[in-house]
């Protein structure tokens, strides 16, 4: 029987390629959307944020979309509207039709962001989640740095409605390779497919024994009697999982990273760079170091953990983020060395390996990990539109506080958040590598405290996930 996993791995993972190009896409053609319309900073920002805004429509709608169509058919929509917001935004001609086709464009990256990370959870071996779901994350800074030299091709010409146009070819490689792809046994099992879930379980796993204990936990864990919202309600110890992955995505967004993703022209013109190609170059560095850096990512996930990961990711962004604002605060005087404006571009390097080999993973990671099966698309749900809403807070306000607060200060707000986050991932996060999600479920359901949701034991995995009695 034909083995999916590389298929499922590749696949799945273009969405985040599509994520990615889209962020580093939008950092390259604002400036030059900007003399072309004379637009205002508040305008600037909801060119960036209003993507945001479809996404955490996108992100609330995958509620009942992905329960309805599957995490497969919903990936596949993800592309065909982001397709449309993608040519809508080609041929804009004001900044009120851009903005509309930034929400759709936005829209599918929220179905996609919620659907990728869930799928290749739910399809993937206890032994390799982690990798998989980091690959997914991998894809997406490979976007980024496509998008940035892209931009950089294109910015010599000043042409930002190619840079949107390219966009078009991988998601049409999207599309069409998810339709080739299986649907997820979990989901199939949850609408009553019990005979196609174990097929794809085998196609999968390569061995029957393997496939039909799994099999079996997926059963166990459906006896559930309330599912989503009513599940939500009932039980305490789901609302804590909720609760959970809410927390991750704010604590991802409000590193910071972001907005060297989104901003970072601006931000090398504040460190000294004056011109388009020289800001446009740097850009890059930032975007292949963040490549490089998730394959630290990938190769700690499985191995090392979730948690040392983000442990040591919040410490290097929160200095780094400290550090530049130091030396933007110098640059801003006049009477910097010209050093520390390449200083500055080190830094920011720094600040995004930090991230690339921790936050933004492992959040997604986790997130996909912590939900019960039965709570699984209201808990990711709930987690990707925190996710969107803090990163559209993000975007709306970065340019507002540089003018509000001051340059450096706005660097250190973010640094001092990032150590906040270090504390609470020592107290709070679970380890959850080498653990099946029914496990994870299990502990969770028993009322364990969160950051002992990852351990396992003998007696955990071989009992039934939730019992009656459990469900107050």
């Amino acid at each position: 029987m034909f083995n999916y996993n590389f298929l499922i791995t590749v696949a799945a993972s273009l969405a985040g390629l599509l994520f990615g190009l889209d962020i580093g896409l939008i950092s390259g053609a604002l400036p030059f959307i900007t003399t072309e319309w004379s637009i205002s900073i508040h305008q600037q920002e909801w060119i960036v944020s209003t993507m945001m805004l479809g996404a955490t429509l996108g992100s609330i709608s995958n509620n009942w979309l992905s329960a309805i169509l599957g995490r497969k058919r919903s990936l596949m929509w993800g592309g065909v509207i982001f397709a449309i917001g993608t040519l809508g935004c080609t041929f804009s001609n004001n900044i009120d039709v851009m903005l509309v086709f930034r929400v759709v464009q936005g829209f599918a990256i929220g179905i996609a962001s919620f659907a990728a990370p869930l799928y290749l959870s739910e399809m993937s071996d206890k032994a390799v989640r982690g990798r998989r779901i980091a690959t997914y994350q991998l894809m997406v800074t490979v976007g980024i740095l496509v998008a940035f030299l892209s931009d950089t091709w294109f910015a010599q010409t000043g042409n930002w409605r190619m840079m949107f146009a390219v966009l078009l070819i991988p998601t049409a490689i999207l599309v069409i390779s998810v339709y080739f792809m299986p649907r997820s046994p979990r989901w199939l099992a949850s609408r009553g497919y019990m005979q196609e879930a174990q097929s794809v379980l085998l196609s999968l796993r390569m061995d029957e024994r393997e496939a039909s204990q799994e099999y079996q936990e997926i059963i166990a864990s459906l006896k559930v009697k309330q599912s989503g919202f009513a599940l939500f309600k009932a039980n305490k110890n789901f609302r804590r999982s909720v609760g959970l992955g809410l927390v991750l995505q704010f604590m991802q967004q409000f590193t910071g990273m972001n907005i060297l993703m989104y901003y970072s022209p601006k931000i090398f013109e504040m460190a000294g760079f004056t011109s388009k190609m020289e800001q446009m170059f740097s850009t890059v560095l930032v975007g292949l170091a963040f490549v490089l850096a998730t394959f630290i990512a990938i190769g700690m996930a499985d191995s090392w953990g979730r948690k040392p990961a983000l442990k040591i990711g919040f410490t290097v962004m929160g200095a780094g983020m400290f550090c530049l604002g130091l030396l933007l605060k110098f640059v801003l005087t006049g009477h910097a060395p010209v050093y520390f404006s390449y200083l500055a571009v080190l830094t920011s390097i720094i600040c995004i390996c930090g991230y690339a080999m921790s936050a933004a993973p492992m959040v997604w990671v986790l997130c996909s990990e912590v939900q019960p099966l039965k709570g699984r698309d209201f808990g990711i749900a709930c987690s990707t539109t925190m996710n969107w809403i803090a990163n559209m807070v993000l975007g709306a306000t970065f340019l507002s506080l540089l003018s509000g607060i001051g340059t450096a200060q706005t660097f250190w707000l973010y640094a001092g958040f990032n150590i906040i986050f270090v504390l609470v991932t020592v107290f709070m996060v679970p380890e959850t590598k080498g653990i099946t999600l029914e496990s994870i479920e299990a502990n969770l359901m028993s009322g364990k405290k969160l950051r002992d949701i990852g351990i396992s034991s003998d007696k955990q995995a071989a009992s039934s996930p939730l019992s009656d009695s459990n469900q107050g």
